[in-house]
């Protein structure tokens, strides 16, 4: 896939609904054009993950996703053997009188008895354009796994002993996500492209907003924007992130809203605030002020 410029990254995501900044733009150029996994990092709901779906949507390859989790190991990631087939596939030998030990071993640990996990379907794709590997919440997952995820990275090859060494002809374009509940080593950052994911900027959320949501004025846009920028400014326990900025906004035009006023802030909190003390936070400091001070910064 040639691809001519940073600006050509904008506009194509731009088309897929994601308006990502010239930094990241900049990043998604450089990992397709040299072929480089990509670290996202960043608070939950910046929209890390998105970058990988909207990837998917515009390459045509598949969307392939490992959700890393504390203790994942080979079998969920890699590769593993299908034991049920296998002794089943046994079994019917022994019925028909076929106990040839070593034809019975080779068959038992053929390709019709391996089941691929993500990274191995990435690595070992055989038609069309390459997958897109979203490696999502790495920093959730164990040192170990960190480990062997650098080593696959290395040069996009699986070994299965009983069978053979799969290696990617093009590598996948990977994605791997991280909200930093923990540092990720310095190994993997090295072996990727790097970019700090930020909550969008006050014009940025409000063009984000009636990207996502055409239903939703540009005056009840500016408001909720400018009212989840001041929440952001709470030391909440989760802040809204992109998706519920979005869902606050279609939700508050479904109940036919205009403008942001106290009564249905209060009753859409919901949509924006996921946590009770975050709401409780917000209430404490006054509905009727955050409102005020959205409509004076919209203008």
């Amino acid at each position: 896939m040639e691809i001519s410029s940073v600006d050509e990254v904008q506009r194509e995501l731009e088309r897929r609904k994601y308006l990502a900044d010239e930094g990241l733009a900049t990043v998604i150029f450089l990992a397709l054009t040299l072929q480089r996994p990509v670290l996202l990092e960043g608070e939950a709901g910046v929209g890390k993950t998105e970058v990988a779906k909207v990837l998917s949507e515009w390459t045509g390859g598949e969307l392939i996703r490992l959700q890393c989790y504390e203790g994942i190991d080979v079998a969920q990631a890699v590769y593993e053997w299908d034991y049920t087939r296998q002794l089943l596939h046994l079994r019917a030998l022994e019925a028909a009188g076929e106990v040839d030990v070593a034809k019975a071993e080779d068959e038992l640990y053929s390709e019709s008895f391996l089941v691929r996990r993500p990274l191995l379907r990435a690595i070992d794709h055989r038609e069309g354009p390459p997958p897109v590997l979203l490696i999502d919440e790495v920093d959730r997952a164990d040192d170990e796994f960190e480990a062997f995820l650098l080593e696959i990275l290395a040069d996009y090859s699986v070994t299965v002993p009983e069978l053979a060494t799969f290696r990617a002809s093009v590598p996948p374009v990977v994605i791997l996500t991280s909200n930093r509940t923990r540092d990720v080593h310095d190994a993997l950052k090295r072996r990727c492209l790097y970019h700090w994911v930020e909550h969008p900027g006050f014009e940025r959320e409000v063009s984000i907003i009636r990207l996502r949501a055409p239903q939703v004025t540009e005056r009840l846009a500016r408001q909720v924007a400018a009212a989840v920028e001041q929440m952001r400014g709470m030391e909440l326990f989760k802040p809204p992130g992109v998706a519920e900025v979005i869902d606050w906004a279609q939700a508050l035009a479904a109940l036919g809203r205009a403008v942001l006023d106290e009564q249905w802030v209060d009753a859409t909190l919901g949509s924006v605030l996921k946590y009770r003390e975050d709401h409780e936070r917000v209430r404490s400091a006054g509905v009727a002020g955050l409102v005020d001070a959205a409509v004076a910064r919209a203008g």
